[in-house]
């Protein structure tokens, strides 16, 4: 369930202008309309980098995406050309075997379809024209087939036009009610309408477009890609195109507290379905076959129920099923798993001490080697002796880069940073530190300056804690939670990694578990004392703290619960977005329910006291900071009634608060104008309490 992802997207970067050049700090209507660069895509060859740029419409308030290229043979003389005509909304591109053609998904039809165009340029040709949208695809190896990932009603099996037939006699019943015999009811923004996410497979080249195609999971009543935010990482071809791998979870009335997702081995007609991973009752995840297509690597956890557990790299021999790990002596959470040309290395990222680099592991002897250090990358791809990376800091959404495979060779800036789109804006310089936090161990944190910093000058502070509560507001890039936004207004900003954060061990990551309200806050509390003593700018009587998600129990947690021996709070006002206020009504309410169940020691009904022990709501009687509550009607995963029940407390109480409501928004505010609203709001509401 991860509250973490009320912090997540995280984007990055590199350069930034001279601060003498620049007159101003970084705002939200900045961050809101600028150019966003993803998908770095390689040609087989590596010669052909494809990525794609979103651009939004200030006028319309709408963003389009198109693909562009770059021949990187030609060195930096000649810029990325536009590949993708001009009106079209494009995602997800893909080379062909042989790279002289491009895949991307559009709706230009009015509805999401499959493309292809030549790398040279051309017109887009339509490859298919299902009765449903295609809501992602992967190539064979050979180029010769393709797999569809489609949302289709488990009795239609293989009709897409029964799915249709059933979607439209729904929008035309003049009925509204839903009769629902188990969880899910509701998944992170949408109702469950009864469909299953599965995998077709087609063959591509033939005369007219692709109208039907052979279901592939058919006999695995789950779905693939995962809700809400899987994708066909979870899928994988077999080197000659005869079987495919995929993970899913049974969609059965455990599927709300179960985290175990199987590996399934299937026969690119469909047949011979088996399971490969029935032994392990947590998550595997993410299989990529060998070159030779003897081995399947994949990822897996060891705790069932425990979402954060550590992803292990593992390799399995398909001939006998047996499995082992690659890396044991490795601390970290492999987010995924690529294969390099040669066959040698799995290249993953992982995060580590507040960022998020790019690390590759031998399979002779799983030893570990960082191949992009700094900042955080957010995605990359690997062609030959080309590596090409997306990689956001805390100064930057991502920059398109392309090194060598090891990347020893200069990183080549493809695509430009935050601070060469806006050289007029000053950057808040920022700096990792470190303390002795809970059970005296070490804790990472990060302070920002103001973009107008002056030595011998104090700052007020935006103190912001990180959701998850298995997160880290380290030196990546948020287009949600962004500090420089807040160094922009004239304020410091200080993170704390709390235990219970990702990147510092597991160890370290379990911490948190059943101890919301006491380990972190101690890290919070310490750490907020030793960033004041390191760093005299930092303005201490002028000082709010703001969070969303876990960060947001925390802060309704602090209200109640962070105060010195006469009573007094070290802080102005506090912010919080979508925050668990009522913990036991939370167990109850929300979606997956193994997060909850994990994180408070069993079900609400078997362990009370658990969700008891840190419940904002039983501290009501000691709320006296100014409050303001942000919430969005369309967040299942926190429910807005916990948003309403705080500021329902806070009004009840008398303290002074504030309610942001976004009718249209999920756990997360996406739209560009919502956005700019909320940073409105917000720092209206500090400017009010600590100035500037």
């Amino acid at each position: 369930m991860k509250l973490r992802h009320a912090i997540l997207p995280f984007a990055l970067a590199l350069s930034l202008p001279a601060v003498a050049d620049a007159a101003r700090g970084f705002t939200v209507q900045d961050m809101a309309y600028l150019d966003r660069y993803s998908s770095p895509t390689l040609s087989p060859d590596g010669r052909v980098l494809v990525f794609a740029k979103r651009v939004v419409n200030k006028e319309t308030n709408k963003s389009s995406t198109s693909l562009w290229t770059r021949n990187l043979m030609t060195r930096d003389m000649r810029p990325p050309q536009q590949l993708t005509p001009d009106g079209w909304n494009v995602n997800s591109p893909a080379f062909a075997a042989d790279g002289k053609t491009v895949y991307f998904m559009s709706a230009k039809s009015g509805s999401m379809q499959l493309y292809a165009m030549p790398i040279g340029g051309g017109e887009p040709k339509r490859l298919t024209d299902t009765a449903i949208d295609v809501d992602g695809y992967k190539l064979s190896p050979d180029g010769g087939s393709v797999a569809l990932a489609l949302a289709v009603f488990p009795d239609c099996k293989a009709d897409l036009g029964c799915t249709r037939k059933k979607l439209d006699e729904v929008e035309a019943a003049k009925a509204s009610g839903k009769v629902f015999d188990r969880m899910f009811i509701r998944h992170w923004d949408a109702w469950n309408d009864g469909r299953l996410n599965r995998v077709f497979a087609a063959k591509l080249g033939g005369d007219g477009m692709i109208t039907s195609a052979t279901l592939l999971s058919g006999d695995i009543h789950g779905d693939i890609p995962s809700k809400p935010f899987g994708d066909l990482g979870d899928f994988a071809w077999s080197p000659d195109g005869k079987q495919v791998a995929m993970s899913v979870r049974q969609a059965n009335r455990e599927e709300p507290w179960s985290t175990n997702f199987d590996i399934w081995l299937v026969n690119a007609d469909g047949s011979g379905a088996r399971n490969l991973t029935a032994k392990n009752p947590a998550w595997d995840a993410g299989p990529v076959f060998s070159h030779d297509g003897k081995t399947l690597y994949y990822r897996a956890m060891a705790r069932p129920g425990f979402e954060a557990d550590r992803f292990a790299l593992m390799a399995m021999d398909l001939a006998s099923g047996k499995s082992h790990e690659i890396a044991s002596k490795w601390d970290a959470s492999a987010d995924g798993i690529t294969l390099s040309a040669d066959g040698k290395w799995l290249y993953t990222t992982a995060g580590e001490l507040g960022r998020h680099p790019l690390f590759r592991v031998s399979l002779a002897n799983g030893e570990v080697e960082s191949v992009v250090k700094d900042g955080s990358v957010s995605s990359f791809d690997l062609a030959g002796a080309t590596l090409a990376i997306a990689r956001n800091s805390m100064k930057s959404g991502d920059v398109i880069s392309t090194t060598s495979a090891d990347g020893k060779a200069p990183l080549r800036a493809i695509t430009p940073s935050a601070g060469e789109m806006l050289p007029d804006v000053a950057w808040g310089a920022y700096e990792q530190f470190n303390f002795i936090g809970w059970n005296n161990e070490t804790v990472h944190g990060y302070v920002v300056k103001p973009w107008n910093y002056q030595p011998g000058k104090k700052y007020p502070v935006a103190f912001l804690i990180h959701g998850g509560p298995q997160g880290s507001f380290g030196d990546g890039w948020s287009y949600r939670w962004n500090p420089q936004t807040y160094a922009g207004q004239g304020y410091a900003v200080v993170m704390i990694d709390f235990h219970g954060s990702t990147g510092y061990g597991q160890k370290f990551t379990d911490a948190i578990s059943g101890h919301w309200g006491d380990r972190p806050l101690e890290d919070l509390q310490k750490g907020w004392a030793a960033a004041q003593q390191k760093y005299a700018f930092l303005d201490g009587g002028k000082a709010c703290a703001l969070g969303a998600s876990y960060g947001g129990f925390m802060v309704n947690w602090i209200e109640g619960n962070w105060y010195d021996k006469d009573g007094k709070s070290p802080w102005k006002c506090l912010v919080s977005h979508d925050g668990v206020f009522e913990n036991q009504a939370m167990g109850y309410a929300t979606e997956e329910l193994w997060f909850s169940e994990w994180e408070n020691g069993g079900t609400p009904y078997d362990n009370p006291q658990g969700y008891q022990k840190f419940n904002p709501a039983n501290h009501v009687k000691d709320f006296k900071v100014p409050m303001l509550v942000i919430h969005g009607q369309q967040d299942f995963r926190i429910p807005v009634e916990q948003g309403i029940a705080l500021f329902s407390a806070l009004q009840r109480k008398g303290v002074e608060s504030k309610f942001l409501y976004f009718p249209d928004e999920n756990h997360w505010v996406l739209k560009p104008q919502n956005s700019v609203q909320w940073h409105d709001t917000v720092n209206g509401w500090l400017k009010q309490h600590i100035g500037q």
